[in-house]
């Protein structure tokens, strides 16, 4: 036998199983379900849709709830339509009012005079959502201004029964419970002791599958701001240990960014409203984000390595209005035009360096790791073989579930993206070249 073959072979096998096996957070099967989402919408509903405030006072009447013609079938098929895989509703704001008959409230859609106080917002919402395979989330905030318990230690388990409510079976499976971290004042003028550990568990129990959402996770964290980015560096996992949701959670910045050597596996969520508030205004009906607006937040959501919730507040109806849907649409159709042909061709890697083969112009590339296995990449760089050489085109961070990387216009035979540091092997496992002619910096 060749001994050179035999050497060669003896050095593969002896890298192998030297190769320092990854120690970083994973993230569990339903997170990864989660993250494959990539988009989702959020749909701020309740008293405040009448009153025009985005914080209710609590001492709302329950009358004031009074969709003329609530059609959650419309708000299923827009989001369907325009890509969103699931509809996260707010059942319960910090005012109290909750949009399903809570036992434990009595200030509730059952003491409306709407559909003769028998209606159940989330009732019709979680079977459109069923019928068209749309996934059902909901938000119920902590913070009550309307419950006399509030700020007494009675609180915490009458939100556990509320938690129990809904999430006990009576509307089916909910994919994602988002905690709001507000702690405000309740009626009698006092702050809550939440418990959360409670909490969690109380959801974990019910819906094991549910992605928990919060400064802190334990499924999902929020991205640290409101305008719709995620950061240009953006781990899945964060530090956790001493911090709570809410005032007590971590840095803007950790938020943003992650932490490289995060203990527990928390992705990011890009929370953003396609209007300037929250719940639906007729006087923003003129102010719905432009489709370039939403490419760029998609691009610096989506593209880096975070889903996106988009929200979109039904009006006074209980309609989508048709300014935000027909934006929607718009929008859709800018995605499938721009990701409609992919350019890249064969694919060779060398160690940590992918040589792509492009088959036309392109100033898009889009990146994703096999991130079941963990989050590896921390830089990269990109270059195009020009008749001088390879020419930088530019120098990038983490990668993640999807990175896309806007390039400048670009015209080569081929393509090197080079790994420069990463926790481990890197795993790339998929490379995307795009032409994108709607979207301007």
């Amino acid at each position: 036998m060749n001994k050179a073959f035999v050497l060669a072979a003896t050095l593969l096998v002896t890298a192998a199983c030297t190769e320092k096996p990854f120690e970083g957070a994973l993230p569990s099967p339903h997170q990864l379900a989660w993250q494959d989402m990539e988009m989702t919408m959020f749909c701020h509903f309740g008293p405040n849709t009448f009153t025009g405030l985005e914080w209710g006072e609590g001492t709302e009447a329950e009358d004031l709830f009074n969709p003329t013609d609530l059609d959650c079938r419309q708000w299923v098929r827009t989001a369907k339509a325009a890509g969103f895989k699931g509809i996260i509703i707010t059942a319960k704001h910090h005012d109290g009012f909750c949009l399903w008959p809570s036992p434990v409230s009595k200030h509730t859609v059952r003491e409306s005079s709407w559909r003769n106080g028998e209606g159940d917002v989330l009732k019709e919402l979680s079977e459109a959502c069923a019928e068209e395979g749309i996934k059902f989330g909901v938000y119920i905030s902590p913070w009550d201004r309307n419950d006399p318990h509030y700020g007494t230690p009675e609180y915490n388990d009458v939100f556990v029964q509320t938690l129990e409510s809904v999430l006990g079976g009576a509307y089916g499976p909910v994919f994602e419970q988002w905690f709001d971290g507000a702690n405000g004042e309740g009626p009698n003028g006092k702050k809550q002791v939440y418990d959360w550990p409670l909490f969690n568990g109380t959801v974990l129990k019910l819906q094991p599958q549910a992605v928990i959402f919060s400064d802190v996770g334990p499924g999902c964290r929020w991205v640290g701001n409101e305008e719709g980015h995620a950061g240009r560096t953006n781990w899945g996992t964060l530090n956790i240990e001493g911090f709570t949701p809410g005032q007590g959670g971590p840095s803007r910045e950790s938020l943003n960014e992650g932490d490289r050597d995060g203990a527990f596996w928390i992705p990011a969520e890009t929370d953003v409203s396609i209007r300037p508030g929250w719940f639906w205004r007729a006087s923003e009906n003129d102010q719905v984000k432009s489709v370039q607006h939403l490419l760029k937040i998609y691009y610096e959501s989506v593209g880096r390595n975070s889903l996106l919730l988009l929200n979109v507040p039904p009006d006074t109806r209980g309609h989508l209005h048709e300014v935000d849907s027909t934006r929607l649409m718009e929008f859709r159709a800018a995605l499938d035009q721009i990701f409609a042909n992919n350019v890249a061709g064969h694919v060779k890697r060398s160690g940590n360096t992918w040589t792509v083969k492009a088959q036309g112009p392109f100033n898009r590339l889009v990146l994703k790791e096999d991130i079941a296995k963990g989050q590896r990449i921390a830089a990269f760089t990109v270059e195009a073989h020009t008749a001088e050489g390879w020419k930088t085109l530019t120098e990038e961070t983490t990668v993640g579930h999807k990175r896309i990387v806007l390039l400048p216009q670009t015209e080569t035979e081929e393509l090197r993206i080079t790994v420069t540091e990463s926790l481990a092997k890197p795993l790339i496992s998929e490379i995307g070249l795009y032409q994108d002619s709607i979207y301007h910096e």
